[in-house]
């Protein structure tokens, strides 16, 4: 099977932009190929034209209701596995959406880790999960099949937020991450806790991972924060 054959192909469809951004960005991080659409009739056109392995599915979108699009995917003899995204949290609605045929239902807001992890377990029961990566940043190295971190061999012992953050960080290896970009992708998208919790969290991981030794995590002062080879 071609290499491009193994990637797992996700349709997002959402109105709103900078949810469909979000999903897009942790998904390919997690190594699925996304293609993002708006609207009902972009999910109806895109499932048909893309054959995706799943969509992440929008309730209220402006045209078609995503149960709607359900609904006719599953009368069209359609089995593409359905995650509903969406901020109708109703126990009728959550039984609507799996009766219909959805394969999980996400609330907003939404953890962006919960919702690759309920993506990743979808297309792990239809057979497509993506390969669990690996990320090395200089001597530091994080193996996410076996949730171990090492720097210059040694292990580092971190808490799962800590985690998290490095391995948005090591995904993004020589690229500068803003404060607000940080939040959105460990935290939750509508994050409105303490404003200096990145701040925090970096000079937790810096005493674990740079201590003593030439700093990886650099501060680009007024943006945000770049992981930098030695």
């Amino acid at each position: 099977m071609a290499e491009a054959d193994q990637i797992p192909r996700v349709l997002v469809i959402d109105d709103e932009p900078n949810i469909r951004e979000l999903v897009q960005v942790a998904l390919k991080f997690h190594g699925c190929a996304v293609t993002l659409g708006a609207t009902g009739q972009d999910a109806l056109t895109l499932a048909a034209r893309e054959k995706p392995d799943l969509v992440v599915l929008d309730v209220m979108l402006p045209d078609i209701d995503g149960f709607e699009i359900c609904r006719r995917l599953r009368a069209g003899g359609s089995e593409l596995p359905v995650v509903f995204l969406t901020a109708r949290d109703a126990t009728d609605d959550r039984v609507r959406g799996l009766t219909i045929g959805g394969d999980d239902y996400l609330t907003k807001p939404f953890s962006v880790e919960e919702m690759v992890a309920r993506v990743k377990a979808v297309l792990r029961r239809s057979g497509k999960s993506p390969e669990t990566p690996r990320y090395c940043c200089s001597d530091l190295t994080l193996d996410e099949s076996s949730h171990l971190v090492t720097r210059a061999g040694q292990t580092v012992d971190l808490s799962p937020t800590e985690y998290r953050l490095l391995r948005f960080l090591l995904g993004h290896t020589g690229k500068v991450l803003s404060k607000g970009q940080i939040r959105d992708h460990v935290w939750d998208y509508d994050f409105a806790g303490d404003s200096t919790v990145v701040e925090t969290y970096i000079s937790s991981l810096r005493k674990k991972l740079d201590r003593d030794q030439p700093r990886l995590i650099q501060t680009v002062r007024g943006i945000g924060y770049r992981m930098t080879p030695l």
